[in-house]
């Protein structure tokens, strides 16, 4: 593996949702609590903020240009050269403990993305899908902190992270209808240090999982559940990862400030930075909205 660098000592309260547009050569990603909305562009190492009013859970590129956030108040497309947003729904308009978190994309184009307690307590979350005509339907309930996401490279299997469970769970995919069936284990974390968050896959079907608390990013293979490797960090909340750059080869890392007291942010002053890693082995293309 490449060495571990830290890209941008941004101090982020609770840095998450790394994606790569491959079109436009950027990474986007999140300051949740400070309601931003990054896009880094390695060429020229800048990293334009957008500031989004409200809690943003999500980011997913938009076929059609710009991109879909998914924030406090609901989902939302914006215009990333104007700042221009458009309220697209909010299921949970009821529910203003509730936020939403991580999503992503399956390979029709539909979004998926879950919520959660502001707070993390309970489990009155959810986990949703847009699909490409803009209808949304729930397709899980009782979800504590709904999180990463991914899809094997067949369009079977969807993959998925409930975070306080420790496990990632497994579904029978119809890639025609979106729906989900047959939930099973494929990785149980219980032995793991820190807790599963978000979620990558890479170009021979590995799962990348970022451990909040853990001080690191694992890399697992879905079909027997087996640890492959990992990838330690400096810092304890590794919240998701993603791959990115030329060829798709680096692997970005976000990190979070959250919980950590100031002894620990002493102790570890790069908490809420971005990271970058060349692994080894190659990521695939994010997919896209198509509504």
């Amino acid at each position: 593996m490449n060495k571990l660098e830290l890209v941008i000592d941004q101090k982020a309260m609770l840095g998450e949702g790394p994606i790569w547009d491959c079109e436009n050569k950027v990474l986007y990603w999140l300051d949740i609590l400070a309601c931003e909305l990054h896009v880094f562009n390695p060429d020229k190492h800048s990293d334009r903020v957008i500031e989004t009013g409200q809690l943003i859970g999500t980011v997913v590129p938009r076929a059609k240009g710009g991109v879909v956030l998914a924030m406090e108040k609901g989902l939302y497309f914006l215009d990333t050269v104007t700042g221009e947003t458009a309220f697209i729904a909010d299921p949970e308009s009821d529910r203003t403990e509730n936020r939403f978190n991580d999503g992503k994309c399956d390979p029709a184009g539909r979004l998926f993305v879950g919520t959660m307690h502001k707070e993390g307590k309970g489990s009155g979350g959810a986990l949703y899908c847009l699909d490409t005509d803009l209808s949304l339907g729930k397709v899980l309930d009782s979800i504590s902190i709904s999180n990463g996401i991914a899809w094997s490279h067949d369009h079977k299997t969807m993959y998925y992270i409930n975070t306080p469970v420790k496990k990632v769970w497994g579904f029978d995919y119809a890639i025609r209808t979106g729906e989900i069936s047959n939930k099973r284990v494929v990785i149980d974390g219980k032995a793991e240090e820190g807790f599963f968050d978000g979620m990558t896959i890479d170009e021979e079907g590995m799962l990348w999982i970022a451990h909040f608390g853990g001080f690191k990013v694992t890399r697992w293979e879905p079909q027997t559940g087996g640890k492959l490797d990992e990838v330690m960090l400096p810092v304890p909340n590794p919240t998701a990862c993603a791959f990115g750059g030329e060829g798709l080869e680096d692997l970005y890392i976000t990190t979070a400030r959250l919980g950590l007291s100031d002894e620990e942010l002493r102790q570890y002053p790069e908490s809420g930075g971005l990271y970058v890693i060349r692994p080894g082995v190659k990521g695939v293309k994010s997919y896209k909205f198509g509504g």
